[in-house]
């Protein structure tokens, strides 16, 4: 069988990087078509080289508009790149404009779409992610999804049998293989000046953050009351409202530029606190067991929140980020395990192999 993969952003080259290597393990061939949306080597060919994903066939050099502008203009691609290349199947992932326009160009011409991390809900439909994830669920032919409560989402919507795969997690499979290599490679917090368990990590990087000025400040003014030592990785959208909205950045806050992969995967383990806006960085704070808040009205992720190893905050009140930052450094949660057993790309690739023999 062969296999179209679409990728854009940097969470989804992480989850494509283990599916890929279950795929070349039994014979699935497999094409990579990359949008563009993340555009930055930062923020892109860092990941290829280091997780060892093989280079996209196609690359499409869509990035940098509005969500409408750059998901038209991905489609359009999309459905040429499929026309000459019929596949058997298109592998999606996650949640951004590259899923949706992946999805739609596939099932406009009758390939079938399969969705990894299916079934996610966050309730918000303001937020694009949101908007994009339950489109791709509806249009989706097989939907591997990571959690049993996920699979519940997509019952309540109609969406049950054998179209739907509780695999597990593929994030926990990359963090399982990438996490043990990261401390025999990544000389990041020596390059930092760093010490183990005296800094918070952060990352900001949505839409409902960034592109609001209240809560943005708001974020900064939390990280500055905090007192501790906040480094900040920082996405070109969040470094460039900051400019725009002239924000003062607290002298306790480090900037950096994004980094690679497994530079990430150093500076979470050995943070004392991570504070994210991030879906995918709650989670990795939860495969190294560090404590975790959600500068977010909600999240997908609830039973971590419920398991206490993840607290909410919503942006609004600089003391209040502040005092969540504090009660959280050292904070263990309840020992839970709901993302499978670190085998999910294993399992994907079975299903598909199966399917498309």
């Amino acid at each position: 069988m062969n296999v179209i993969t679409v990728v854009g952003a940097r969470p989804q080259f992480i989850k494509a990087a283990v599916v890929s290597r279950a795929f070349v393990a039994i014979g699935i061939d497999e094409r990579i078509v990359h949008t563009g949306q993340h555009f930055d080597a930062n923020m892109s060919d860092v990941f290829f080289e280091e997780l060892g994903i093989p280079s996209p066939t196609q690359h499409l050099g869509i990035g940098g508009g509005t969500h409408g502008q750059n998901t038209g203009r991905m489609i359009e691609s999309i459905e040429s790149v499929l026309a000459g290349d019929r596949p058997d199947v298109v592998v999606v992932y996650g949640d951004t404009d590259s899923t949706l326009a992946g999805a739609l160009a596939a099932v406009k011409m009758h390939i079938p779409v399969a969705h990894v991390e299916a079934g996610l809900r966050s309730f918000n439909r303001r937020m694009p992610e949101e908007i994009n994830r339950v489109l791709t669920d509806h249009a989706a032919e097989i939907l591997f999804a990571p959690t049993e409560a996920a699979v519940e989402h997509l019952r309540a919507e109609g969406i049950a049998g054998p179209s739907v795969k509780l695999v597990g997690d593929v994030m926990y499979d990359a963090c399982l293989f990438y996490g043990a290599k990261a401390d025999g490679v990544s000389e990041v917090l020596t390059r930092l000046g760093l010490q183990r368990g005296a800094y918070a990590l952060a990352t900001i990087h949505r839409a409902e953050n960034t592109d609001d000025r209240k809560r943005l400040e708001s974020i900064l003014d939390g990280f500055a009351a905090s007192g501790c030592t906040v480094v900040l990785p920082l996405h070109p959208r969040t470094r460039g409202r900051i400019e725009a909205f002239g924000l003062r950045v607290p002298g306790n806050l480090r900037l950096i530029d994004p980094v690679g992969y497994l530079d990430m995967v150093m500076l979470e383990k050995h943070a004392r606190l991570i504070a994210t806006d991030s879906g995918g960085v709650q989670k990795e704070a939860f495969f190294h067991r560090v404590p975790c808040i959600t500068l977010r009205d909600e999240t997908e992720w609830v039973e971590l929140v419920e398991a206490g190893w993840n607290r909410l905050v919503p942006p609004g009140d600089p003391g209040a980020i502040a005092t969540a930052m504090s009660e959280a450094s050292g904070r263990i949660g309840r020992e839970i395990s709901p993302y499978g057993s670190g085998h999910a790309a294993e399992e994907i690739a079975k299903h598909l192999g199966e399917q498309f023999p």
